[in-house]
């Protein structure tokens, strides 16, 4: 027997006895939503590492949480929870209890079970056992709300940014699309591992929060010569065409990630996550005629390029003009509006279709629209451009919003969230 083996063992056999001596169940989740943070460490989910060997693994560890800037995937599974904890020390065990499930969940692995008796449910549900980790990443973030929360004491920690979203014109926003204490945002490749990643997440921490709101959100994405091209939306425009770069460190440190002095010290290296549940009306869209779409938007359909140009990236002139005399990009399009301000923001769009249609026979579909942002004014300069002169605001309706501090990354060692506990 090789010395891994011998650790294994060793390891496997101090969990078998701190059941018997626990009574703990199989699945373990009362033992992780009672707070037990030793317990929890006995059983050695404080050990678990990213295995780079995985098929389809994205890192959970890193300076910067997974699933900002990391490629879209096709999938997304959006909840917004309740906190039920009582007390700061809960929700730093709260952390601590999801932060090892996570590493094993990204890692593809099932959550392990500790009795093989078959009386005490599985502590993993099972839907994704076969599955590879599908590229799932795992975002969390904290809404205003629980800062507003006196018996967590953590009011003194609030950014000064992190406020709910203003009422925008024509916004119809309703309360079970709102708000939210805290936020999971997982992404796979895969739509039953991202389902999978929440729903086990939330039911090892039964008793400590409830879900308040989920969404789940598709995109697919074009090849041309093996070559991604930009994904495109319910309407079938292209949707996130002047993304900033993840390559580019200089519009990182300018768009998303929190610099030094620019928030609270605890959010150095995070980032601000806006979510808008965004009602598209398509059978009003699909009555509209193509020139009618492209003005709307100032692009082109098929080409994504700017209305007079030929290609997406092309250069957007919104002085130039038609043989006419007219603007080739009218000045109430969704595009020449969002131009008029400065602020830019990492747009990560997903479809959305819940399958139910209402009393007229229209889809609840759109577009569940998610940025991320150093701070929210981004989003919210962008958004006050638009106002109500955006030709766009004819075909949707905001139904739901919220605005989320996503923690900076975790490091080996360390748990979700530790800085928002340990520094002013």
């Amino acid at each position: 027997m090789t010395s891994t083996d011998e650790k294994w063992l060793e390891k496997k056999i101090s969990r078998r006895n701190m059941l018997k001596i626990t009574g703990a169940s199989a699945a373990g989740a009362a033992v992780f939503a009672s707070g037990m943070g030793p317990v929890a460490k006995a059983f050695g989910f404080d050990i678990f590492e990213d295995d780079l060997t995985a098929a389809n693994k994205i890192s959970f560890y890193g300076k910067h949480q997974s699933g900002i800037v990391t490629e879209a995937p096709a999938h997304v599974y959006f909840a917004s929870l309740n906190v039920l904890v009582q007390s700061q020390s809960e929700l730093q065990e709260l952390f601590k209890l999801w932060t090892p499930l996570a590493v094993r969940l990204m890692n593809g692995e099932q959550l392990e079970e500790l009795s093989h008796g078959g009386f005490t449910p599985p502590k993993d549900t099972g839907e994704a056992k076969g599955l590879d980790a599908a590229n799932l990443t795992l975002t969390f973030g904290a809404g205003p709300s629980l800062f507003d929360n006196n018996k967590l004491g953590l009011s003194s920690k609030r950014p000064d940014e992190l406020k709910d979203l203003p009422h925008f014109p024509k916004d119809q926003i309703e309360e079970k699309y709102a708000g939210g204490d805290l936020c999971i945002q997982a992404c796979a490749d895969d739509p039953q591992v991202a389902f999978h990643a929440v729903r086990n997440l939330v039911r090892a921490a039964s008793g400590k929060v409830s879900l308040k709101w989920t969404q789940t959100g598709f995109t697919s994405t074009p090849k041309a010569k093996n070559k991604k091209e930009t994904p495109r939306n319910l309407f079938a425009f292209k949707d996130g065409t002047v993304n900033p770069s993840p390559k580019s460190a200089s519009d990182m440190k300018e768009v998303v990630w929190v610099q030094p002095n620019d928030s609270k010290s605890w959010m150095v290296n995070g980032s601000y996550l806006v979510v808008r549940r965004i009602q598209m009306h398509l059978e009003t869209w699909d009555r509209t005629s193509l020139q009618g779409q492209e003005a709307t938007f100032g692009r082109h359909r098929d080409s994504g390029a700017p209305i007079g140009s030929k290609k997406e990236f092309d250069e957007v002139d919104l002085d130039a003009k038609d043989d006419s005399g007219n603007p080739h990009i009218p000045a109430n399009s969704h595009m020449a509006l969002a131009r008029k301000v400065k602020d830019r923001i990492m747009r990560r769009g997903f479809s959305y279709s819940s399958g139910l249609i209402d009393d007229t026979g229209a889809y609840d579909a759109g577009l569940l629209f998610i940025s991320f942002q150093k701070n929210p004014d981004q989003f919210i300069n962008i958004q006050n451009a638009l106002g109500r002169a955006d030709k766009l605001n004819e075909y949707i309706t905001h139904r739901g919003s919220g605005v989320f501090a996503c923690f900076p990354g975790i490091q080996k060692g360390s748990y979700i969230g530790e800085k928002l506990f340990n520094i002013l």
